[in-house]
């Protein structure tokens, strides 16, 4: 079977934005994956609903809103407004995690759960059940183009085994550093979508890039 490719907006061109969306809707991309941060949860801030509501225009692919902020739970109705299918909010960011899946849920969207780095797997044991995807940092989050943290595979691993366990039909996403190289170890290790930002869009062609990613 092969990988869900999420091409990660945060990597593209905004000064040509709409050929950008215009190249990902041509490919064999599966998603759009769409970082949002605010420079308080992490140390940048990227785009706001007005870009968002631009690329929801635009594309004829499903949206993967990742939201880097303190409380998420604030937007849950901004972020289905532009047509999301899956809506990712951070363990670290949530006290009240079940709640907030609970909410995305009955705003009609596929609830998903980040975990940082540090996070450990094991954090989710409790909530696995009740989620659609779990994303998996591979760097720190805040920062496009960084290097990736080996110790992820393991994390890849445990996910697995926990969903395995639990009987969860959670899917397993990563963001960070994935191109050919550390994409191919993620799916042997059990990652079910590939989120490339840098490996796609910074590629000499990036639809060929997201056709070799699609065929790993």
């Amino acid at each position: 079977m092969n990988p869900i490719i999420a091409p990660s907006l945060l990597s593209a061109d905004f000064a040509h934005l709409s050929d950008e969306m215009e190249m990902l809707n041509r490919s064999e991309a599966d998603w759009i994956h769409l970082d949002v941060m605010d420079g308080v949860f992490v140390p940048n801030i990227s785009f706001g609903f007005p870009i968002l509501k631009y690329v929801a225009d635009l594309t004829l692919k499903p949206l993967d809103v990742h939201l880097m902020i303190v409380q998420p739970e604030k937007f849950i109705a901004e972020v289905k407004a532009l047509g999301t299918h899956t809506m990712n909010v951070h363990y670290e960011a949530c006290p009240h995690l079940h709640r907030v899946v609970q909410q995305i849920r009955e705003a009609g969207m596929q609830p998903a759960v980040t975990i940082n780095p540090a996070t450990p797997v094991s954090m989710l044991s409790d909530i696995i059940r009740d989620v659609y995807m779990v994303l998996i940092m591979s760097v720190n989050p805040g920062f496009g183009g960084q290097r990736f943290i080996e110790h992820t595979l393991e994390k890849v691993r445990q996910l697995r085994q926990l969903i395995e366990q639990t009987g969860s039909k959670a899917l397993i996403e990563v963001d960070g550093g994935v191109n050919l190289e550390t994409g191919a170890l993620l799916l042997k290790a059990g990652a079910d979508v590939l989120v490339a930002g840098s490996a796609v869009f910074h590629a000499p062609n990036p639809t060929a890039a997201i056709h070799a990613l699609k065929r790993l």
